[in-house]
């Protein structure tokens, strides 16, 4: 079982100190992902979920 599964089992089950400890590990990912997206976008474009957005 992974660190996060074994958090959000906690946190179904009321444990408080359990969200304390995930969120650092959740907020590192997501992070890391939204870097890795923001440098796949082109210099000077909107980044493409807002270009998809109506005017």
């Amino acid at each position: 079982m992974s660190e996060v599964t074994r958090l959000l089992d906690a946190v179904e089950r009321g444990e408080p100190w359990a969200a304390e400890e995930l969120l650092p590990l959740v907020y590192d990912e997501l992070r890391r992902l939204a870097a890795a997206r923001m440098a796949n976008e082109q210099s000077g474009q909107p980044p493409s979920w807002l270009r998809g957005l109506p005017t």
